[in-house]
């Protein structure tokens, strides 16, 4: 059923990278969005008000919020969409994070005002009633709702889509919600006490949890978190494939919204071959990574001493030491300035979060250690905070 929609509305669906696509998509899941809820709405609104249940007039009012949701996502995929320009040079697709957030501001207000309409009941209960009515229009609602998580699901995956992922547990925290719902109906009869009340505030903590959820996951990305470790070990495997490369680090990953993704590293290569055809390598790289991943890739280039059997024997030293102080230290841009009365070891430090040693800390270890190495060594070191999990090389010196 969704393949065969998205065959039938969407022109080009497999090109999900391109922004016209992905706005396609985006208006094809909110248009089914916004039906199917004003459908659940408006069957839940009348059978709530005819039999004088706050539990299901609560997951009608859920319902146009949701309808309202999908609108949300309908303008804000049109928005998204726009061209960069030169007041947003990176373009505008962090407005579906904005939406995203909106989405869960909306969902979490209403279940804040679900909770104070509960409690009312609770304390006043309405008479106690069965009808067949409402048990089948509940039954279909959490059918409808379970193909609506479906495919929100499939197609946020699809197109990497923060706001469909927020309607699709939103649409699952619904399939809880209705079923505590049709629960109440079914046994409040059974058991001669009401629990109409208390079904709508389980309703209303469904709410609000799903709303918080999707607040939190949006602020995530607003604030700007730790890159997915699949997404740097595929850049830094791909780097490295290339003829010339030593090794990469410093990768730092940017997430301008769906399909903006920039990035910036480190590159090391031999200082013994010509500069011109160490450039002309990163520009391949950075070229293929624009066409084949569509990620706008900048590279610093590092030239390395690699024939120099004394740098050679101080760098696995340095690495040696640095990991005796902690193992998740790594090093890189190491290189020495040899002199008559000493020589200066310069590199840079890469100190991961997982690491508890202070800064200062790990430089007088440093300092100490090479303090004591012969030759009369001076170490000038850079602490450096990792942006990714490790420094990474496929090539040693020795």
């Amino acid at each position: 059923m969704i393949d065969f929609l998205v065959r039938k509305f969407v022109r080009d669906y497999d090109k999900v990278q391109d922004v016209r696509v992905r706005q396609r998509y985006g208006n094809l899941a909110s248009c089914i969005g916004v039906l199917c809820n004003l459908l659940l709405f408006g069957g839940k609104f009348v059978v709530g008000t005819l039999f004088q249940s706050v539990a299901i007039t609560a997951d009608a009012v859920n319902n146009l919020s949701d309808a309202g949701s999908s609108l949300i996502s309908l303008v804000s995929f049109r928005l998204s969409s726009r061209p960069a320009d030169s007041g947003h040079p990176f373009g505008h697709a962090r407005i579906e994070y904005i939406a995203s957030m909106v989405v869960g501001i909306l969902v979490l207000t209403l279940g804040v005002e679900l909770i104070r309409s509960s409690i009312d009941h609770i304390a006043h209960p309405p008479a106690i009633e069965f009808s067949w009515v409402s048990v089948g229009v509940l039954a279909a609602s959490i059918l409808v709702k379970l193909w609506m998580f479906s495919y929100n699901r499939t197609l946020g995956k699809r197109i990497d889509s923060m706001v469909m992922q927020a309607t699709a547990t939103d649409s699952l925290s619904d399939v809880l919600a209705t079923g505590a719902v049709l629960l109440s109906t079914i046994i409040s009869p059974a058991i001669g006490f009401q629990l109409d009340g208390y079904m709508g505030a389980l309703v209303a903590l469904f709410i609000i949890v799903s709303g918080i959820r999707i607040l939190k996951d949006t602020l995530n990305q607003l604030l700007g978190q730790m890159p997915d470790q699949e997404l740097t070990n595929m850049i830094a495997t791909k780097v490295l494939s290339y003829d010339g490369v030593l090794g990469i680090h410093d990768l730092m990953v940017h997430n301008y919204g769906p399909g903006r993704c920039f990035a910036s590293a480190h590159v090391e290569v031999s200082s013994s071959v010509d500069i011109l055809k160490s450039h002309d390598v990163i520009d391949n790289i950075e070229r293929d990574f624009d066409t084949d991943c569509g990620i706008h890739l900048v590279i610093h280039l590092d030239p390395i001493v690699t024939d120099d059997e004394r740098v050679n024997a101080l760098r696995i030293k340095m690495e040696q030491i640095i990991r005796s102080i902690d193992p998740l230290l790594s090093m890189h841009d190491f290189r020495v300035v040899l002199g008559e009365t000493h020589s200066n070891l310069i590199f840079d430090v890469s100190v991961p979060f997982a690491c508890k040693k202070a800064d200062d800390e790990i430089t007088q270890a440093i300092y100490s250690a090479v303090s004591q190495m012969e030759g009369k060594c001076y170490a000038v070191v850079t602490i450096d905070h990792a942006y990714i999990s490790e420094t990474k090389g496929k090539t040693k010196m020795n």
